[in-house]
């Protein structure tokens, strides 16, 4: 009979590339890791994994399995939330560590909705741009923007093509004018956000000569990066944030592209936990919920910061 956890190893080995890492995000030992995958191997019969001191690749019969494995926890999981709905819905109290400008501007309506499906279910929410301590602090998810430092914590991505737009407010672009190159970003007044002691002043652009990093300089920076955007909605300088933090501006035209030939970073979006036994029904339902709501939201996005097209002669 094959185990739960010789699957969840195995899926987690798979995707992390190695038994070390697989071994950080279910919170097991090596040695625990090791041996639910050699018990998985002598119960199917096959080899799943060719092993080196360096590397960990799937096999042919592995690739194949992989598929199946992936299904069947994803049907436990589905079986979970179906008895939590029979059982009268999602309860409890779900505690979240979002980031202050989607937290408060776009994932706040959204909650509000999510709630709508499941009454019973508590959300407390923490807003703030410091990152949270998962291991320590209250928190059962974080909602985090970026490259994940720490590749002990679970990661489910929610916006894995979200990146950052260049934009400013009509009222600020008439009075000094668009930026006609990446270089004349050094004389624009640029609003600028800090984390910790470190102020994001070298913004990444991609174009035709590929990644170009430009250092900017302003009059005000902050580490609240809700305020950034309010700044920037006051006419006070341009902005580089998230897409999905400027949908809603973007879209009223309150805030407008700059520079729309040059694609900002990637910023990607992820929900975050300490352990994978913090995956509850109510985590899982959450991160579906938010995946589908951030699609659609960049689905959007796409054509109005999309290149322009030179006219056809």
């Amino acid at each position: 009979m094959v185990r739960l956890e010789d699957l969840q190893v195995f899926v987690a080995a798979a995707d992390a590339g190695s038994f070390s890492a697989a071994s950080r995000v279910l919170n097991l030992t090596p040695a625990v890791a090791s041996t639910a995958m050699k018990r998985l191997e002598r119960e199917l019969d096959v080899r799943l994994f060719v092993r080196s001191t360096r590397s960990l690749r799937l096999t042919d019969e592995g690739e194949r399995y992989l598929s199946h494995a992936r299904l069947a926890l994803k049907a436990l999981e589905d079986g979970q939330m179906t008895v939590a709905r029979k059982k009268g819905g999602l309860t409890g109290i779900l505690k979240l560590s979002v980031p202050s400008d989607f937290g408060r501007n776009v994932l706040l309506p959204w909650l509000d909705a999510f709630q709508d499906q499941f009454p019973k279910l508590t959300v407390q929410m923490r807003v703030s741009d410091r990152v949270a301590d998962l291991y320590r602090q209250p928190v059962d998810v974080a909602i985090r923007y970026g490259v994940l430092e720490d590749s002990a914590l679970v990661s489910q991505p929610l916006a894995p093509t979200n990146r950052r737009a260049l934009c400013a407010a009509p009222a600020y672009l008439a009075r000094h004018g668009a930026p006609a190159s990446l270089e004349d970003l050094r004389r624009h007044n640029c609003l600028r956000f800090t984390l910790g002691d470190v102020v994001h002043d070298r913004w990444t652009f991609h174009g035709p000569q590929g990644a170009e990093v430009i250092t900017v300089d302003g009059n005000r920076f902050c580490d609240d990066a809700d305020v950034v955007r309010r700044w920037a909605l006051a006419g006070q300088g341009l902005v580089y944030k998230s897409f999905l933090d400027l949908a809603g501006d973007l879209q009223a035209g309150r805030l407008v592209p700059v520079l729309p030939e040059y694609r900002g970073e990637a910023t990607p979006l992820h929900l975050v936990c300490a352990h994978r036994s913090l995956l509850s029904p109510a985590v899982a339902r959450l991160r579906d919920f938010l995946k589908a709501r951030c699609e659609a939201l960049l689905a959007t996005m796409e054509p109005l910061l999309s290149p322009p097209t030179s006219p056809r002669r």
